[in-house]
């Protein structure tokens, strides 16, 4: 017999911003089905369980655990719901509705060397609590040899389809657009489709793979950015629609093939909705609180377990709550009314209700003059793979302490006249700059958000930093 605590101790998966996540040879059938007996374990601690959906993204490894989650859950007298390919989001929308838990099987934009696991709790997202919790389950269990089939329900996708496509109440947003979905080997990419032509718009297939693409939201690819100039222009979009690997992170490129920040097509959303609160990491453009379209805007931690975490004390004071992420995951923590139809709150990141509200109330402003509306703030942001996470910490904890010393090091000619520890260190300059290092929590990178009055700046701002802090000697 096997032992939970035993075996995740010495798997060499953690959790991170999202989820648990690690090398696919990490994620054996032992250590999927240690994770799933834990997580079990740790909800029926609260509840009477006796089902629990699962689905997975596109990578090639996640079938394979899926079936050893589905077999462990079995094994624990709990029924699985087993919803195939689909959107995080539409796993996660369905399981709220049916007051149950789910796992997501993904490794969401990371290479598809990697992948992960995501946990829901019937009302939402797992805490931090529940991660150490599910880690400090001692318990033991049989591990299954033959590893059944797993039979396909739709329920999931048909709820996740209905709940954007009846927003509008039988009217068609979308008609007399050409959009575009980037559908690379999205998990949601044979559903997006349906969702925009039922919306009235004409969608042309763009970039569709069988072998797995790691989009970052956050770091689009230069040959993204290319790619989606050429696109609008050979097709003549309206605009481009994509995602991360599973589906919860947006990528949205206006008609001329500009690829839109993830921080502020969430502010667009969020002030389309009229959302009166907001909470979004550290890492956040600040025209969110220069537009001065929200009555109260709070700062956390990066990962949207803290953002998601704020929702509750927020909702104490006011009616519409949301939160998003500069990837530009869209977290609805409230109940709202649109076209005075009832939204339902969905506490986890979503890539389809910011494109959506924004491509929507495009037909009267082009999504160009709605970025020129907002306050002149620019972020740019990359990463530098392969970089040991211990290294980034030892750079960190070295500039908390003396971070004029790193910015003269990293040959910027500005002072530091303030420091936010909150995630990472960000480093406000005298100029209004702003430069912004993280380690990842999820891979061995380091990440550099930096933020300008022009964008030029703020890109070349990145560039110089990640170039320097190759050389820099720790």
């Amino acid at each position: 017999m096997l032992n939970t605590q035993t075996v995740l101790q010495s798997s060499n998966i953690a959790f991170g911003t999202s989820g648990a996540r690690g090398l696919v040879t990490d994620f054996s059938n032992e250590v999927c089905s240690a994770f799933t007996h834990a997580f079990i374990d740790v909800m029926q601690a609260e509840n009477k369980l006796d089902k629990i959906a699962i689905g997975i993204d596109n990578r090639p490894s996640s079938y394979q655990m899926a079936m050893a989650c589905a077999s462990a859950a079995v094994k624990a007298g709990v029924k699985v719901d087993f919803h195939g390919v689909l959107p995080t989001p539409a796993l996660a929308f369905f399981a709220l509705e049916q007051a149950i838990p789910c796992i997501m099987v993904t490794g969401s934009h990371i290479p598809f060397d990697r992948n992960g696991l995501k946990f829901y709790r019937p009302d939402g997202e797992i805490t931090k609590a529940d991660e150490l919790a599910i880690l400090s389950v001692d318990k033991g269990f049989d591990l299954v040899n033959e590893l059944p089939k797993l039979e396909v329900d739709s329920r999931a996708v048909d709820a996740y389809i209905n709940r954007y496509s009846s927003l509008f109440d039988g009217e068609q947003p979308l008609a007399n657009k050409r959009i575009g979905i980037y559908e690379h080997s999205s998990a949601g990419r044979d559903i997006y489709r349906d969702i925009f032509e039922r919306l009235g718009a004409e969608v042309i297939s763009l970039g569709r793979t069988d072998t797995f693409v790691p989009i970052d939201t956050e770091a689009v690819a230069e040959e993204d950015i290319q790619r989606a100039k050429s696109w609008s222009d050979e097709h003549k979009l309206d605009a481009i629609f994509s995602t991360d690997g599973d589906g919860d992170r947006p990528l949205v490129a206006d008609g001329s093939g500009n690829w839109l920040r993830g921080d502020l097509l969430g502010l667009l959303c969020a002030d389309l909705l009229n959302i009166e609160a907001l909470a979004v990491p550290v890492s956040c453009n600040t025209a969110i609180e220069l537009s001065q379209a929200f009555y109260w805007v709070s700062r956390t931690r990066i990962g949207s377990p803290y953002v998601i975490a704020q929702f509750s004390e927020l909702s104490k004071d006011y009616v519409s709550v949301a939160g998003f992420e500069a990837n530009g995951g869209f977290m609805l923590g409230s109940n709202i009314k649109v076209n005075n139809k009832l939204l339902k709150a969905l506490p986890t990141r979503d890539a389809v209700l910011p494109a959506l509200i924004v491509l929507a109330a495009s037909a009267k402003a082009p999504i160009a003059e709605m970025l020129n509306r907002l306050p002149s703030r620019y972020t740019a942001s990359d990463r530098i793979k392969n970089f040991e996470t211990q290294r980034s910490k030892v750079l960190l904890q070295s500039a908390e302490q003396k971070p004029q010393a790193l910015l003269d090091a990293l040959e910027i000619d500005q002072q530091v006249v303030n420091t936010d520890n909150t995630d990472g260190l960000r480093m406000s300059l005298n100029s209004g700059d702003v430069v912004h290092l993280r380690p990842s929590g999820n891979a061995p990178e380091l990440r550099c958000y930096a933020e300008s009055m022009c964008e030029d700046n703020a890109k070349l701002l990145v560039k110089n930093t990640l170039d320097a802090i190759v050389n820099i000697k720790i």
